[in-house]
């Protein structure tokens, strides 16, 4: 069986636990008003659509209330920030996946809840054969 090449580990050089802390730096002033963090997941692969799943989990912070923030919102934020920066993720992703594939295009998801102090938002990377 061939071994994934978007990799937990991969992702986590990509998307560092310290952007968190810079997104609600950048958002709110301070990393202390983020109420949770964020990790980039691999969550599989849909072959049918060439499709590369990847999820950034929220995770509330102890003390905070994840339900008492806007997560539903957040896809449209994460789309177009700079400290997220979904196109650098992305291009990285296709520098990592070449010369077997090429990014034909991404989208991200909707919030979905997984359990009280946990939220998932799917991000869509399609591919094409060069």
């Amino acid at each position: 069986m061939k071994q994934p090449v978007i990799t937990e580990e991969f992702l986590a050089q990509l998307f560092p636990a310290s952007k968190a802390d810079d997104f609600f730096e950048a958002l709110y002033g301070g990393a202390e008003a983020g109420a949770f963090d964020i990790a980039l997941l691999p969550n599989g692969f849909d072959p049918d659509s060439n499709t590369i799943i990847l999820e950034f989990r929220l995770t509330e912070r102890p003390g905070k209330c994840m339900a008492c923030n806007l997560t539903y919102g957040l896809p449209q934020v994460f789309e177009r920030h700079p400290v997220i920066n979904i196109q650098e993720i992305v291009s990285e992703i296709e520098k990592k996946i070449a010369p077997s594939w090429s990014v034909k295009g991404w989208q991200i998801g909707r919030t979905s809840v997984i359990d009280a102090k946990t939220n998932s938002i799917p991000l869509f990377i399609q591919l094409e054969k060069p």
